[in-house]
């Protein structure tokens, strides 16, 4: 099977196996587009630890969204902390300039005092903004991965294996609240026409291109 990404050249691709963004170098039309780390999952015969990486890998990324969010949550933080202090400052020089020169310089002042408020408002939000993409991105591998291992009827899970003998559905347990959490709150955003992370194939999507 040919792709058509670019050769000779580092570039960051959609694994075709865990679906994971990974880094590639491709020589050939006819290189797999494969990451390293999935190249031992090729063959039918090693789904059980295809899946289970894949479970782990995912995770793994969902915690680190979380870490990288609660950091940006903690630099937003210090920042607006610096900018009311920002603040308080320029007051009081508005303030002292004003009762000196009868508020010459009032509009200049302002004038700043708007820039810097609005470019840490701006930095702010794009933090917030890279944080929610991340976080989209993580849980949306770890639907797929639930859609396959969930319970079902007469206590199986939906892979054909016993509830207690599936790995991947006890890997993914103790995230399946914050995974239908997520669900729910992105299929609303996708009802209201807005800005959304279920990733193509969910049903709640199909449904909506159908109408």
């Amino acid at each position: 099977m040919t792709h058509a990404h670019p050769l000779h050249v580092d570039v960051e691709v959609a694994c075709l196996c865990c679906l994971a963004p990974q880094p590639f170098h491709f020589t050939s039309r006819s290189d797999q587009v494969v990451c390293v780390k999935c190249v031992h999952h090729i063959g039918a015969e090693k789904s059980e630890r295809r899946d289970l990486e894949h479970v782990q890998l995912w995770a793994a990324r969902w915690a680190a969204s979380e870490t990288a969010h609660a950091d940006y949550i903690a630099e937003t933080d210090a920042l607006l902390v610096a900018r009311d202090n920002d603040l308080t400052t320029l007051r009081d020089q508005v303030a002292e300039l004003s009762a000196v020169v009868a508020g010459q310089f009032t509009t200049g002042i302002d004038g700043v005092r708007s820039l810097l408020q609005s470019d840490l408002i701006k930095r702010a939000e794009r933090n917030t903004e890279l944080a929610r993409r991340q976080i989209d991105w993580a849980m949306a591998g770890l639907w797929r991965i639930e859609a396959l291992h969930h319970d079902s009827e007469a206590q199986k899970c939906s892979c054909g294996r016993t509830a207690g003998s599936c790995a991947e559905s006890a890997a993914i347990d103790p995230l399946r609240q914050a995974l239908r959490d997520w669900e729910k709150k992105n299929v609303v955003l996708l009802q209201g026409g807005r800005r959304h992370g279920l990733p193509a194939d969910h049903p709640a999507v199909l449904a909506q291109r159908i109408r």
